[in-house]
């Protein structure tokens, strides 16, 4: 069953203004909101509140909308066994509708709180660890671990959902789809990019699942897409470029750039093509159901929409109104 989403941009608005928005786009009739987990944000002028103290204030006000972090890094800013026992009580506040995403992590975040920064190889033999030990918590027995990166001893999550936790694991390269598709219940990427990744993406975490005895069918694959809901294409290219410009330079991975400002700067070479081609920037609802339906026909079941303007009442509004009941009138139809 396809679900859409709402991005919540820690990165951009203050807490209390994003649980407003929250609210609002469950009202609306977003399926789900999709929160970034950071320490630090994009650019100077950004924002990068505590997600697990907001995640916990959203089940609170909520009653009906799917919460989870997109993504949390459980390997260096925090010890997986903090974020197993975050998880299990998120999931008992929000009872089934709680997912954990989970990433290797960027510069931005781990370096800059912990000086640590190993290579990718290693960042995932880290994440296969900590996702073994998450599990194991999770199973409520007393868990005694002794691994290459992680220890506990005779460690119990006293307080556990009824249900499993949904993990599903971050991946932006076919290279890393496998391992998503080995160790995750799915998977979570981001739009823009060439088709023809997706599909190696998607071919690769099938392959992955099925290595692992799963059937990728019926595994959750997750995009964050990028949407304006405006004919003001200037405005939402700079809003774009103001807060979120680091996110399109993959050098924002290294510990070369991990501070707000360093990451500004080095999104100051991105131009407005590169968003523009990246970002459906339109007032026609048209031309927003043509965009998210090129995921769907790639493989992708859960759509989060990102809107970086700075009216996202609007935004959440006028999409719950005029986008997302014809995307799901288009799932109703194909699947006849």
């Amino acid at each position: 069953m396809l679900q859409l989403g709402w991005k919540a941009g820690t990165e951009q608005y203050p807490p209390d203004e994003l649980l407003d928005y929250a609210v609002a786009a469950e009202q609306a009739g977003f399926d789900s909101i999709d929160a970034s987990d950071h320490f630090h944000p994009w650019s100077e002028r950004g924002q990068a509140c505590f997600v697990w103290s907001w995640l916990g204030a959203v089940a609170a006000r909520t009653r009906r909308i799917v919460l989870g972090t997109g993504v949390t890094c459980p390997t260096l800013r925090y010890h997986p066994a903090v974020i197993a026992q975050a998880a299990a009580t998120m999931a008992c506040m929000a009872p089934e509708r709680f997912y954990l995403g989970v990433g290797t992590g960027e510069a931005l975040n781990e370096y800059s709180s912990t000086g640590q920064w190993p290579g990718y190889n290693v960042r995932q033999e880290q994440m296969a660890e900590a996702i073994e030990l998450i599990r194991a918590l999770w199973a409520g027995e007393k868990v005694t671990h002794r691994g290459n990166y992680y220890q506990t001893r005779q460690a119990k999550l006293y307080t556990r959902p009824a249900k499993p936790v949904p993990l599903y694991i971050s991946t932006m390269v076919p290279n890393s789809a496998r391992f998503a598709g080995k160790y995750g219940d799915g998977l979570v990427t981001v739009g823009g990019k060439d088709p023809d990744t997706y599909r190696e993406i998607i071919e690769s975490f099938d392959a992955g699942a099925r290595e692992a005895g799963r059937d990728p069918g019926e595994m959750t694959r997750m995009v964050e897409i990028g949407v304006a809901y405006t004919d003001d294409e200037q405005a939402a290219i700079g809003h774009r470029k103001d807060y979120w410009a680091g996110t399109f330079v993959p050098a924002l991975f290294t510990e070369r750039i991990y501070t707000p400002a360093l990451s500004e700067e080095n999104g100051k070479a991105v131009g407005s093509d590169t968003v523009r081609q990246s970002v459906c920037i339109s007032p026609d609802p048209g031309d927003h159901i043509e965009w998210a339906q090129r995921y769907i026909d790639l493989g992708f079941n859960h759509l989060i929409f990102h809107c970086a303007g700075p009216d996202q009442r609007a935004f959440l509004e006028g999409y719950g109104r005029d986008v997302l009941p014809r995307l799901r009138q288009l799932e109703k139809k194909q699947e006849r």
